[in-house]
């Protein structure tokens, strides 16, 4: 595991209003800790190849569950969460 992935386990955060935004975006009504826990779940089931830094951001696919995760790179704070399309 390279550091990005290890970092990005390790300081992963959360705003009130991402909360907000996944619950919505994915039609959910998730509490904090369920909503963490799915994140986490994602996170460390994600292959590390497709862990990317683009600019200020981390961008995770996870082709499995059709997610990809928006993290900034700097503070690790979860910016948004979207279904990938098919």
């Amino acid at each position: 595991m390279s550091i990005k992935k290890r970092d990005i386990l390790k300081n992963i955060c959360y705003t009130e209003l991402v909360y907000g935004r996944i619950n919505k975006k994915f039609n959910i009504k998730f509490s904090k800790k369920q909503i963490e826990e799915f994140i986490l779940k994602i996170l460390k089931e994600t292959e590390e190849k497709f862990f990317l830094k683009i600019g200020k951001n981390f961008y995770v696919t996870n082709t499995e569950n059709n997610i990809k995760i928006t993290i900034n790179s700097n503070t690790f704070r979860i910016i948004t969460v979207d279904r990938i399309e098919r």
